[in-house]
């Protein structure tokens, strides 16, 4: 249970973890990018910068070459052209630095393609109108064209050249709208990340203290649980090893030593060492079981000897379980136990179960002798009185009249003694033959038996429909055989005797009589009638062997029949029980197991 909520806790942090760094990679990425929108708005407004620049010095150095041209064409000094001649050159650098810093723009590119073609045109004019000046054409109509043409293209320059600063600008605004919007969206977003990254920190932090609180608390109880496991292992004279598979290495604990008559840690704990102590005889299966376990990764019971080096030769019971961790780690738990006791104790069971064996066989001959020998010699006094009721009684005075009487009413009971403490033998020595038996064809066998009995007394006997079952027929016969004599001899003076037979299958934990019982569904046999019944505070006392609760000479019997029930429902595993009122009656209720 603690491995599986550690575990979890675990999972749990990992997961925290890996949220925390992908949150934080996320910042990271954010923020390389806003830096990398700010460098890029820096770069573009440098870039801006410099084509507003460079198209200016191009404006400039195309006016200087234009007054430098005009100059030259009123004055016809050469001198004036110098700025003409040096302006193209200064043109085609700052053209070529336009060019690579305005591509961030596919209109711009254009732009600059079209502004090129202008200025080729505008030199194209110059150098036109140089001619007409060196063959002193000014005067002519083409010249005057040229030389209109000269402002139209610079006009057209001019223009080319307020779109491509107007087209900067707009595009320099829109990155930085778009920059303000980012600007304003990510550090809120940060800060939110910031926040939930913190409290993640925190949860986990949280977790973290109370998984070590828990820690420490199962380290204690561990520790008790250990101390507790040092304890019994002394006690009941165990000893703990482990089997590393893996490094085929072996851990033995301090009572396994002890065990083997040695102080803990008295040698290595090796297999070859721990052989040593195996007694001879004993070796041989010890090795083969061993090798089962190198091969089977697995030792069921076994048992062998092992002699202490003082000589004394103790009974051992191994077994070894394995277990693989979550580490992968492959390991046999096992365990030695010191049954040397359970052995002596074994062989003294055995000793006393022979000698109640020769008991029983001596008790069962003096029940053979009791059958035959003592009734033979009461048969012959029941035969001699007999004859001298027949004969003699005549002779007798009143007095020996009484005495004969009481002389035969004494046999009888002896009889009747001799005969229920046989069948009382039979019970307390069960036939073990369960068979299938039809408790309804048992019944009915039981009121033929009394049949004589039920028909003096005009006795009413109804019953439910009764169970087939695992039983022995003939004990079974004898229980509901001795219930009925019982109902019918102590049955009311002057009153019809009613006995009912009542049949239910019941579970153990709805009755009250059933508590802590070895089944859970039994089959419930009341039988209960209208007699003269007994005080409940004897309901135990009535199952007892001799036991008697009335007067002999009111009711006859031996105060056997009873205890004969009793002993029939324990060879069935079952329980009787007794509840009864005076002159209300008794009930008598059976429980067989299902």
């Amino acid at each position: 249970m603690a491995g599986q909520v550690f575990s979890k806790s675990a999972l749990f942090l990992r997961i925290v973890f890996l949220v925390s760094v992908f949150l934080i990679l996320v910042i990271g990425g954010f923020t390389y990018k806003h830096i990398s929108n700010l460098t890029d708005s820096t770069k573009l407004v440098v870039s801006t910068y410099k084509v507003n620049v460079e198209l200016e010095q191009v404006i400039s150095y195309l006016k200087d070459a234009e007054n430098g041209h005009r100059n030259y064409i009123l004055t016809k000094d050469a001198s004036h052209l110098e700025p003409y001649l040096s302006a193209r050159e200064k043109v085609n650098e700052s053209f070529a630095e336009l060019k690579e810093i305005a591509s961030h723009s596919e209109a711009q590119e254009k732009n600059l393609k079209t502004l090129s073609k202008y200025i080729d045109a505008l030199f194209n004019n110059f150098t036109q109108t140089n001619a007409f000046i060196e063959n002193e054409l000014t005067l002519t109509e083409e010249f005057k064209s040229n030389f209109f043409a000269e402002k139209v293209i610079m006009d057209s320059i001019r223009q080319k050249v307020d779109e491509m600063v107007a087209l900067e600008n707009k595009l320099l605004e829109e990155h930085n709208k778009q920059y303000q919007s980012n600007l304003q969206f990510t550090p809120l977003f940060l800060y939110l990340l910031l926040l939930f990254t913190l409290v993640l920190i925190i949860i986990s932090y949280n977790r973290i203290s109370n998984d070590f609180k828990n820690i420490k608390l199962f380290n204690n109880q561990l520790s008790i649980f250990k101390e507790a496991t040092i304890q019994l292992e002394t006690i009941g004279k165990h000893g703990n090893w482990v089997w590393h598979v893996n490094t085929n290495t072996f851990t033995f604990s301090d009572n396994f030593y002890r065990v083997l008559g040695e102080k803990p840690a008295a040698f290595k704990p090796t297999l070859k060492d721990f052989i040593e102590f195996v007694h001879p005889d004993d070796k041989e299966k010890f090795n083969k079981d061993v090798e089962y376990m190198m091969v089977n990764e697995d030792l069921p019971f076994i048992y062998y000897r092992i002699v202490q080096k003082n000589g004394t030769i103790k009974h051992i019971k191994s077994y070894g379980k394995l277990l693989i961790g979550e580490d992968g780690e492959k390991r046999i738990i096992g365990n030695i136990t010191d049954i040397s006791d359970e052995i002596k104790n074994y062989l003294e069971l055995e000793d006393r179960n022979r000698e109640l064996e020769k008991n029983n066989a001596e008790l069962s001959e003096f029940n053979y002798v009791a059958s035959h020998d003592l009734q033979e010699p009461l048969r012959k006094i029941q035969t001699f009185i007999s004859r001298l009721e027949d004969k003699e009684s005549k002779n007798f005075s009143s007095t020996g009249i009484q005495y004969l009487q009481r002389i035969t009413s004494a046999a009888t009971r002896m009889r009747l003694l001799i005969d229920d403490l046989l069948q009382f033998s039979r019970t307390n020595k069960p036939d073990k033959e369960f068979v299938t038996t039809n408790l309804n064809e048992i019944l009915e066998n039981a009121k033929q038996d009394v049949a004589e009995t039920i028909s003096e007394k005009i006795a009413l006997i109804s019953n439910d429909a009764l169970p087939t079952l695992q039983a022995i027929p003939f004990q079974i016969q004898q229980l509901f055989l001795n219930l009925l004599s019982n109902s019918l001899k102590y049955s009311k003076k002057d009153t019809v005797p009613v006995i009912k037979i009542a049949y239910r299958k019941v579970n153990s934990e709805d009755e009250a009589h059933l508590i802590k019982v070895p089944k859970n569904n039994y089959h419930k046999i009341t039988v209960s009638d209208n007699g003269i019944g007994f005080e409940q505070k004897y309901a135990d006392r009535i199952f007892e062997l001799f036991n008697r609760l009335h007067n002999k000479h009111e009711y006859s019997g031996t105060g056997v029949g009873l205890s004969i029930c009793k002993k029939i429902v324990d060879n069935h595993q079952g329980f009787i029980f007794a509840e009864s009122q005076l002159q209300l009656g008794a009930t008598f209720t059976i429980y067989l197991p299902e």
